[in-house]
C-alpha cells in the first residue's frame, strides 16, 4: 500500500497587535512640570532640574538628580516614580517595577493622609493624579514585559481611578492577552462610549471580535479603525489577519498595505509569509519570512514559517534547521516540534519524528495535528496498530478533517483490515471531493482487494499527486486513453519505481496498431527492455524524446487496457537474458555446488517503507545451515558490504561487482534455480524471466501482492512467505528455511505454487 502521509504544517498564526496606548514621556512629565512644592525647597529645585533633563533626552542626568532628591528624602514618591520612568526608557524594566511599585506605594500612604477630605477628592480624581499616571507606566511596563496579569491588576486601578478611555482599552488589552476575549469586548465598548472616534480601541475591538469568532464585527471594527485613520499599519496588518482563512488575496493587500505605511513592520512581514504561503506562493513566502528575521532575528514564529515554506519547496535540510531555531529561541513552542517531526518524518528518521511529535502533545495534549503526525511516524516505524489509535484521537478532535481520515485509512490497509480502510478514504473524500492522495490511496486499498476495475480508475488520480518519482516531464501531448492510434507515434514512459516498471512493461508488447511506440525507462534497465517486441526506440529517464503525438505512463496501461484479476497478462516470461551474456555467466557458476540460490535482502533505502520490507543478511542465517545450496549475492548499493560477512555456514559468492545493469542481473538471474528477496525489483525481475523467486513479504503486503495469497496472479513463479504480524521475520524465514530444506533434498514441489489461504 502506498502511504501518502499529508504534512500538516501548523502554521503559527498572524499575530494581531492590540494597541495599548503608552503614554508619552512628555504626557507623563506634565503632572511633574507644573512646580509642584515640597516641605524642602531644595528638593522642589531638584525635581525641576531633573525634570528638565529628563524632558531633554539625558537620562543619566536626570536619574543621578532623581538618586540624589532619594539620599534627602528615601520617601520622595516622584522621584521613585520618574526613576521608574528612566529605567524604563533605559530598558532595566524589572528595576522600572521595583521603583514604580515603590512610588505607588508611597502615593498611597500619603493620599490616606488626608482622611476623609481624601476619600472625597480621591473619588473626584482630585488626589495626586501622578498616581494614577504610576498605575498606567507600571501596567504598560508589565504588559510589555509580557505580564498580562500583572497589567490587568495596574490598569484596573487605574480605570478606579480614572476611567478615562485609554485606561478601558489598555484594560482590555490586558484581557486580551489573558485570553478573556468577552471581558476584552466589554473593556473596549466602555471605551468606545466614552471616546467614539478612537482608532486603536476600534483596531483593539476588532481583535476581541475576531477572537470571539465573530469575523464579520471584526472586519467592521478594523475598517472603522481604517476610515478615521488609514494610514493606521497595526490595523492594517490586523484586517490581513481577520480575511487570512476567509479571503487571502484581500490579506495579502492588506498586509502589503501595513508594509508600506511601515516596511520594517516584522509582523507584517511574517503574517504576509502566511498569507502567500496559503496561496501556494512559497518562494514568495520564504522572503517574506527572511525579512521578518532580518528585522528580527530572535523571532520564533517567523522560523517556524519560514521552514514550512523551505519544506514546500524540497528544502528539507534546512527546514530542519530553521524549526530548531525557532525551537532554540521558545522551548516550549509546540506548533514548532509539530513541524520539526513532520520534516524529520520527510528525511526518513521516524524515531526522532516520533520524538518530536510526542513533545508537541506534552505541551499541548489537544493538538489534533501532533496526534495525525505521531501516528505517521509510527506507522513508519512499522507500529501500524499504535498509529490507528493516533489518528483515531486526531479525529475525535478534528473530525472533518481530511487528511487524518487518508492517513487512518492507510494504517487501517496496512492493518490488512482493507474494508475499513475503504470507507475511511470514502469520508476523506466526501470531506473533500477532489483530494487526489486519497483518490490514489483509495485505488490502491482496492486493488489489495482483488477490486481492480474501480482500483485502477480511482490510481489515475496519482497523476495529480506529488507521489511520481521518474520521467516527471511536462508532456505537451496528450495523454493516450485507449482509442485508435493510427499512424501517430507513442511515448510510453517508466513513472515510478524500477519493480513497476519491470511489471508493467509487459503490457509494451500488448500495444495497437500505431506509427511508432517509443519507450522511456530508468537508464539501467534500456539493455534489458531494448528486447521487448513492438518498441521503435528506447530512451533513458530525461533523456531527450524525439517527436510525439501521444503518451502514456506505464503505470496508467493496466487501466487504459481495463485489466481486472482474471485478465492479468500473467504469461511468463516475457523478458529475457542476453544469450551472450547468460553464457559467460554459465561458465563462471559452473563450480557452484547444489543449488544456486540468489539473495536480496534490502530494498532501496530511499523509500519510507524500506525499514519494514528490509532486513539484514544476518537475519538469513537459518538458511546458512542448509546444506546443498550455494548461494549468489544480487544485493546492490550499501546493503551490499554485508556479504563481505555472510552468516556462519553460508555459502555466499558475491558477483556485484560485475552487475553493471539490469542486462547484467537478469544474466546473472537466468542462470540460478531460485531468487530468495524481498520486495524489491530483482523479485519482479525473477518474475519477468521466469526464474522461480520465493518472495519475502512484509505483514502491511504492497497491493500488487493482494491479501491472504501465497502465489502472484502477476508471477506465475512467484511463492510468497509473509509476516504473519507486522516485524516477524523469524516466522517467515523458519518456513522459507524449511521449503528449501525439502527443495535441496529434491523435493521440486517446493516450486509449484498454489493459491493459499494465511
Amino acid at each position: 500500500m502506498l502511504l501518502f502521509i499529508a504534512a500538516l504544517p501548523n502554521i503559527d498564526p498572524a499575530t494581531q497587535a492590540n494597541t495599548v496606548k503608552f503614554h508619552s514621556v512628555d504626557s507623563k512629565m506634565r503632572w511633574f512640570s507644573k512646580a509642584k512644592r515640597s516641605r524642602d525647597p531644595s528638593l522642589t529645585e531638584l525635581l525641576q532640574r531633573g525634570i528638565v533633563d529628563h524632558q531633554a533626552g539625558r537620562l543619566p542626568q536626570a536619574e543621578a538628580v532623581y538618586r540624589q532628591i532619594l539620599t534627602i528624602d528615601p520617601a520622595h514618591a516622584d522621584a521613585l516614580h520618574l526613576l521608574g520612568l528612566t529605567a524604563r526608557q533605559a530598558g532595566r524594566n524589572d528595576m522600572a517595577i521595583d521603583y514604580l511599585r515603590r512610588a505607588i506605594g508611597l502615593h498611597g500612604i500619603r493620599s490616606d493622609g488626608y482622611g476623609n477630605l481624601g476619600v472625597a477628592l480621591r473619588d473626584l480624581h482630585l488626589v495626586r493624579p501622578d498616581l494614577c499616571d504610576a498605575h498606567t507606566t507600571l501596567g504598560d511596563t508589565l504588559y510589555a514585559l509580557g505580564r498580562p496579569a500583572e497589567a490587568e491588576a495596574s490598569y484596573r486601578e487605574v480605570v478606579r481611578l480614572r476611567p478615562t478611555a485609554e485606561a478601558h482599552n489598555n484594560l482590555g488589552a490586558a484581557q486580551q492577552a489573558l485570553g478573556r476575549p468577552a471581558e476584552a469586548e466589554a473593556s473596549f465598548r466602555e471605551a468606545l462610549r466614552l471616546q467614539p472616534d478612537y482608532p486603536e480601541i476600534h483596531n483593539n475591538l476588532g481583535n476581541a471580535l475576531q477572537a470571539l469568532g465573530r469575523a464579520g464585527e471584526a472586519e467592521t471594527s478594523y475598517r472603522e479603525a481604517l476610515r478615521l485613520r488609514p494610514n493606521y499599519p497595526d490595523a492594517h496588518n490586523n484586517l490581513g489577519t481577520m480575511l487570512y482563512a476567509r479571503r487571502p488575496a484581500e490579506a495579502e493587500t492588506s498586509y502589503r498595505e501595513a508594509l508600506r505605511l511601515r516596511p520594517d513592520y516584522p509582523e507584517a512581514h511574517n503574517n504576509l509569509g502566511n498569507v502567500l504561503y496559503a496561496l501556494e506562493r512559497p518562494s514568495e513566502a520564504a522572503a517574506s519570512y527572511r525579512e521578518a528575521l532580518r528585522l528580527r532575528p530572535d523571532y520564533p514564529e517567523a522560523h517556524n514559517n519560514l521552514g514550512n515554506a523551505l519544506q514546500a519547496l524540497g528544502r528539507a535540510a534546512e527546514a530542519e534547521s530553521k524549526f530548531r531555531e525557532a525551537l532554540r529561541l521558545r522551548p516550549d513552542y509546540p506548533e514548532a516540534h509539530n513541524n520539526l517531526g513532520n520534516v524529520l518524518y520527510v528525511l526518513e528518521r521516524p524515531a526522532e519524528a516520533e520524538a518530536s511529535c510526542r513533545e508537541a502533545l506534552r505541551l499541548r495534549p489537544d493538538f489534533a495535528e501532533a496526534h495525525n503526525n505521531l501516528g505517521n511516524a509510527l506507522q513508519a516505524l512499522g507500529r501500524a496498530a499504535e498509529a490507528e489509535s493516533k489518528f483515531r484521537e486526531a479525529l475525535r478532535l478534528r473530525p472533518s478533517f481530511p487528511e487524518i481520515h487518508n492517513n487512518l485509512a492507510s494504517a487501517l490497509c496496512a492493518l490488512g483490515r482493507p474494508v475499513e480502510a475503504e470507507v475511511s478514504f470514502r469520508e476523506a473524500l466526501r470531506l473533500r471531493s477532489e483530494y487526489a492522495e486519497a483518490h490514489n490511496n483509495l485505488g490502491y486499498a482496492l486493488l489489495l482487494a482483488g477490486r481492480f476495475e474501480e482500483g485502477w480508475k480511482e490510481c489515475e488520480w496519482r497523476l495529480k499527486t506529488k507521489q511520481i518519482s521518474t520521467g516527471a516531464r511536462d508532456y505537451t501531448v496528450p495523454q493516450w486513453g485507449g482509442e485508435a492510434i493510427g499512424d501517430r507515434i507513442i511515448l510510453l514512459h517508466a513513472e515510478q519505481g524500477l519493480g513497476d516498471t519491470l511489471q508493467f512493461c509487459r503490457y509494451v508488447p500488448l500495444m495497437p496498431p500505431c506509427g511508432g511506440i517509443i519507450l522511456e525507462v530508468q537508464a539501467p534497465l534500456v539493455g534489458l527492455l531494448s528486447r521487448l517486441p513492438g518498441i521503435t526506440q528506447i530512451v533513458a529517464s530525461g533523456d531527450r524524446l524525439p517527436p510525439l503525438d501521444l503518451h502514456c505512463s506505464l503505470l496508467s496501461l493496466p487501466y487504459v487496457f481495463g485489466t481486472t484479476l482474471d485478465t492479468i497478462p500473467a504469461t511468463t516470461p516475457y523478458l529475457s537474458a542476453d544469450p551472450d551474456v547468460a553464457a559467460k555467466w554459465q561458465d563462471r557458476l559452473t563450480g557452484l555446488d547444489g543449488l544456486r540460490v540468489g539473495l536480496v535482502w534490502a530494498g532501496g533505502q530511499k523509500l519510507s517503507v524500506d525499514r519494514r520490507r528490509s532486513i539484514a543478511l544476518n537475519s538469513l542465517s537459518p538458511l546458512g545451515e542448509i546444506s546443498g545450496v550455494s548461494f549468489i549475492s544480487l544485493q546492490k548499493d550499501e546493503p551490499a558490504a554485508q556479504a563481505a560477512n555472510p552468516p556462519p555456514g553460508m555459502r555466499l559468492h558475491d558477483f556485484t561487482a560485475d552487475l553493471h545493469d539490469f542486462e547484467d542481473t537478469a544474466a546473472l538471474v537466468a542462470n540460478l534455480d531460485l531468487v530468495i528477496s524481498v520486495d524489491t525489483s530483482v523479485a519482479h525481475l525473477a518474475g519477468a524471466l521466469g526464474k522461480p523467486v520465493w518472495l519475502l513479504n512484509r505483514f502491511d503486503t504492497d497491493w500488487r501482492w493482494l491479501l491472504n495469497r501465497n502465489d502472484s496472479p502477476w508471477y506465475s513463479t512467484l511463492r510468497q512467505f509473509r509476516q504473519p504480524s507486522s516485524g516477524d521475520w523469524n516466522s517467515v524465514i523458519g518456513a522459507m528455511r524449511e521449503a528449501l530444506c525439502y527443495l535441496a533434498a529434491g523435493d521440486r514441489d517446493q516450486l509449484r505454487i498454489g493459491q493459499l489461504s494465511q
